[in-house]
């Protein structure tokens, strides 16, 4: 990654730049499991208020984001989107290192998320990062599988 990274957090006024970027970055999801994501129709106004959601850019333009909420001892991973353009190009893996980062300086011992099973690129990405499968389940007639990193001194 050169210089030309930025990250800033998301205010109310990002919601529908958020929106559109999420839409884009699942669309390619829908023909293999038949529908969208659910990502593709969360509501991105609430999230922004509820939830961190951080924004990358490129060079000045909105190549991806991530959602995260906040647990008792652990950050979640709700959504990790890359703008269907900069996929490849490592942003994925800048912006867990980012929310791992965000979690050790809070203290937090493990990162989660989930990803649907199709998703099969996905599981192995997140495989490569160091993430464990630590649950499957039952979800619109395909399958959840949920992930977890322990940090060290976690």
């Amino acid at each position: 990654m050169g210089g030309g990274l930025k990250l800033r957090r998301a205010g109310p006024e990002d919601a529908a730049a958020v929106r559109e970027l999420t839409r884009a970055a699942y669309a390619k999801w829908v023909p293999v499991i038949g529908r969208e994501p659910k990502p593709m129709s969360a509501d991105y106004a609430e999230a922004v208020r509820r939830h961190r959601v951080d924004m990358l850019y490129v060079d000045g333009a909105l190549a991806g984001l991530i959602e995260i909420v906040a647990g008792p001892d652990h950050l979640l991973v709700e959504n990790l989107a890359i703008a269907p353009g900069c996929q490849g190009r490592g942003l994925g893996r800048h912006l867990m290192a980012h929310v791992e980062a965000l979690a050790a300086s809070e203290g937090r011992a493990e990162v989660r998320l989930y990803t649907n099973k199709l998703f099969a690129e996905n599981v192995a990405f997140y495989g490569r990062l160091g993430y464990r499968v630590y649950l499957e389940e039952p979800f619109k007639g395909g399958v959840i599988v949920h992930m977890s990193k322990r940090l060290r001194g976690g």
